[in-house]
């Protein structure tokens, strides 16, 4: 398969990526949304080392994403784990909340 037309899809892998720091920088007070924008600048991070692995026609970009979806997998399910636990103990996920909590 090869890319004729690479430019579109890095221009929706920008879209992407920038989609994600936008909500990383202007969502200060729910983490839910937070560690959702850092996933969705992860795929946009996946989805580039696809687009070249094909246009280049080497395999290496492909072993990456295997790397960074197990990395992003773990991440979500660990701080979901917290995110519960937390939910649990507190009835709130604001961020304000919980960065002056004191044990």
């Amino acid at each position: 398969m090869i890319i004729t037309n690479i430019d579109f899809i890095l221009n929706i892998i920008i879209i992407l990526f920038l989609t994600g720091a936008l909500g990383l920088v202007l969502n200060r007070k729910n983490i839910l949304i937070t560690i959702m924008s850092v996933e969705i600048m992860l795929l946009a991070v996946n989805l580039n080392f696809v687009v070249f692995s094909i246009y280049l026609d080497d395999i290496t970009g492909h072993i990456f994403v295997l790397f960074v979806l197990t990395i992003a997998a773990t991440e979500s399910a660990i701080g979901l784990a917290i995110l519960t636990a937390y939910y649990k103990l507190k009835n709130t996920i604001q961020v304000d909340v919980v960065k002056n909590f004191k044990s």
